[in-house]
């Protein structure tokens, strides 16, 4: 019996509401395991004998996002919780969703279709933990292990090969090695998948703390010669010596770009079927990098990188370089800037204009201003209008 922390307690009214009703309901998969493993909580989900239809008739605020398959969510204190009804499952014949569901009644059989011991563990509202496929005493040792026939589990869902080896990158976990042998038994099966599915995957896996660990296990098995992008190279195997944290997706773009430059980001994105907000970020990103390869850190490095981007260019240095950026330093520099945006500079376009009456306007004009903005960033210019003015004299654009 364990003594239920916070975000437990959060979901408690649910469980005995459910109760009340007169059916079962347990908390269930990850949430436990990470309790159990003192790591911070995610989502509380929580699994029960009630069928769909009946835990919408109990709860006032319940979305049916995939009552097909036995799940709600149930908003409680403006907290989302998945609540799903014991089930057993048919064929995978998409290899995502199974072709049909049976609700039951018993939560023993529910527990025995998911897809690792350490997942398949439920909890009560007094903390006693139901353990029908000793996932404790593979927490214990540190091991991912299939339930049941890992074969079996791997062709229903293909996707739980990219989760054995995520688990491994965010728990430090090894896998245990029938599951690894029906992983490489299964592994082309991954081909099938949704590139949606696989990038979210991929990128918890390079956030994971042991991720050289999880990008060893992908070279030992091949799993990335069945990837998107990654099938056409042996990247994986070149980033395992130096391969550190990465906390975004954008990271990750960026990264595979600079260790093999041919990959273009936005062939990268498209593959991944990226967003336009992480793509932007990527080519800041990669910007960034490119400028500092080339110059080192200085103050326009600084002002061009937005300071949410420091930490991900800091992360993203300290693998690709031998000398250690000092990311206090890019914060120092970041105090000491003697401008903060471009609106800051004593001169603008007018200026420039009325400076040079009688040449056409053009793209000359922003390239002038630009240039004055890296001088005075720089610190070789003086953020003065009659400075800006005078080096501009010195300094016409060229006339054909």
């Amino acid at each position: 019996m364990k003594e239920l922390t916070e975000p437990f307690r959060e979901a408690l009214a649910i469980i005995e509401t459910i109760e009340e009703a007169g059916h079962q309901a347990f908390f269930v998969g990850g949430c436990v395991r990470d309790f159990l493993l003192k790591r911070p909580i995610g989502d509380v989900d929580i699994t029960t004998s009630a069928k769909p239809f009946e835990v919408q008739a109990i709860f006032d605020e319940v979305i049916p996002v995939g009552i097909q398959h036995g799940t709600v969510i149930v908003r409680h204190r403006g907290i989302s919780y998945e609540v799903t009804t014991f089930r057993v499952e048919g064929e995978y014949s998409d290899q995502r969703h199974p072709d049909s569901v049976q609700f039951i009644d018993k939560i023993d059989e529910d527990l025995a279709r998911r897809d690792f011991t350490i997942n398949a563990l439920a909890m009560n509202k007094h903390g006693y933990i139901i353990d029908l496929f000793h996932g404790r005493e593979d927490i214990e040792k540190a091991l991912i292990r299939a339930v049941g026939n890992g074969h079996d589990r791997f062709q229903e869902d293909p996707l739980r090969i990219l989760r054995a080896i995520r688990f491994s990158s965010q728990l430090g976990f090894q896998i245990e090695e029938n599951t690894l042998k029906a992983i490489m038994a299964t592994r082309q099966s991954i081909t099938g998948l949704a590139v949606e599915r696989i990038t979210v995957e991929l990128q918890k896996l390079f956030a994971g703390k042991d991720v050289k660990t999880a990008l060893s296990y992908m070279v030992e098995l091949r799993i990335d010669q069945e990837l998107p992008v990654l099938k056409d190279y042996h990247l994986i195997a070149k980033l395992v010596p130096i391969i550190q944290p990465l906390h975004t997706l954008a990271e990750v773009l960026c990264l595979i770009h600079q260790m093999e430059p041919e990959l273009d980001i936005r062939i990268i994105g498209k593959e991944w079927k990226c967003s336009n907000k992480i793509l932007r970020e990527a080519f800041q990103l990669n910007q960034a990098v490119d400028y500092y390869k080339a110059n080192g850190l200085d103050n326009w490095l600084v002002y061009q990188l937005l300071p949410d981007y420091y930490n991900a260019f800091y992360r993203i240095t300290e693998i690709m370089f031998p000398t250690k950026i000092d990311k206090d330093e890019l914060y120092r520099l970041k105090k000491q800037l003697n401008l903060t945006s471009k609106k800051d500079l004593n001169i603008n376009g007018n200026d420039i204009i009325k400076l040079f009456p009688a040449v056409p306007k053009g793209p000359w004009i922003q390239d002038k201003l630009v240039k004055l903005e890296r001088l005075v960033v720089l610190g070789e210019l003086q953020n003065n209008n009659m400075i800006l003015k005078d080096w501009l004299k010195w300094n016409p654009p060229e006339q054909k």
